[in-house]
């Protein structure tokens, strides 16, 4: 009987650090290290989806709002904010202990059909207008979050592939100084929130380069840059590692934060001319490429699960360097991914599965951080 007794103590003992361990949320090992988040859209700060608020609550210390603070739905109409939803997102953190990260501030796309032009004229707006309207909308913006926004994406997706400036409306109107007038004005409104530059591709090696220059520039004429986001929309075989490596050392020299800010892996074939992370990207919906509409066959499942487990053990490495790594989107079902660049498609990029259940590679990614 004692012999029983001390069996049964020692499997006690032996499955206690088990036990342990299924209660951590990642928060609770990454969050060591740095900011881990989300992206939240509006039907979960409204309130109405109360398996992710679990979700929230355990695995996450910060998010971001995933469209409710860009230009469209903030300004829809000139001269008139609206900011019921945005306010809204950031209760919904204040009330979960979740860091608030403002998304985002200048980008070319979801702005308002009147930003670029006289009005709602078909004719474009002067230089002099949309200056005028850039600083405004950032003055607003800021200055209603002021003490409430952690960090903001100031600008957005403003550098191609290429290492070229993006031939936006901004760009063709202002030149490169819309990126100074956009940081300047977000620092003057609100001097304590931390400022990024954020985009996608950023493992290409021209990108690479042009944004550490932009970051470079930014800071010899004396404006606040506090971080760079590496969006962070991978697949199964992309982007390549050692060059993803070489942008978190590149950017991390620049002195500045380096951010893994958008994070989710597609697990679908794409189409062929599909590339990088520009939402104008629309291909029509086959069978090919839609090939997991009931789930993910066991190998698959493996083959994502070692990716998810490649890219945290690289952020791990570079935990010094790294101070947020958000995902995008909290359940499998809301990820952007199931109709974008192809509506229609059933994709399974995010940690949590369609009933906001912890996938088994969630153990696994904190057992790294251990």
């Amino acid at each position: 009987m004692k012999n029983k007794t001390i069996k049964v103590l020692a499997l006690c003992l032996t499955m206690m650090p088990m036990a342990g361990m299924a209660q951590q949320g990642l928060k609770d090992a990454i969050g060591k290290y740095c900011l881990i988040g989300a992206a939240i859209n509006q039907w979960q700060s409204d309130g109405q989806v109360p398996e992710a608020d679990a979700v929230m609550d355990k695995h996450f210390n910060c998010a971001v709002a995933e469209n409710c603070m860009k230009p469209e739905t903030l300004a829809p109409a000139e001269g008139l904010f609206d900011f019921r939803v945005a306010d809204k997102f950031v209760s919904y953190c204040q009330q979960h202990n979740l860091k608030v990260l403002g998304h985002c501030l200048v980008w070319h796309s979801q702005a308002p059909d009147w930003w670029f032009t006289n009005g709602y004229a078909a004719s474009p707006a002067s230089k002099e207008v949309l200056k005028e309207r850039l600083i405004k909308h950032i003055k607003t913006v800021v200055g209603h979050y002021k003490g409430q926004v952690h960090g903001w994406d100031v600008v957005n997706e403003a550098i191609m592939d290429d290492g070229s400036f993006r031939k936006s409306h901004y760009y063709n109107l202002l030149g490169e100084e819309f990126i100074e007038i956009a940081f300047r004005t977000a620092h003057e409104a609100d001097p304590d929130a931390e400022l990024y530059y954020n985009d996608y591709s950023m493992a290409q090696p021209k990108k690479r380069e042009a944004v550490c220059r932009l970051v470079k520039n930014l800071k010899a004429k004396g404006l606040r840059i506090d971080g760079v986001g590496m969006q962070s929309h991978n697949g199964l075989d992309y982007p390549d590692l050692k060059e993803y490596e070489k942008s978190i050392d590149a950017f991390a020299a620049c002195g500045v934060k380096v951010m893994i800010t958008e994070l989710d892996v597609n697990v679908l074939p794409n189409p062929q001319g599909f590339g990088g992370a520009d939402i104008a990207q629309n291909f029509e919906l086959q069978q090919k490429y839609n090939p997991y509409p009931n789930g993910l066959p066991a190998a698959k499942q493996k083959e994502l699960d070692a990716r998810w487990l490649a890219l945290f053990n690289l952020y791990y490495k570079h935990r010094s360097q790294i101070s947020r790594i958000n995902i995008w989107g909290v359940s499998d079902g809301g990820s952007w991914l199931n109709g974008w660049p192809i509506k229609g498609r059933t994709n399974y990029p995010l940690l949590f599965d369609r009933q906001y259940k912890a996938k088994p590679v969630v153990d696994e990614i904190i057992k790294i951080y251990k």
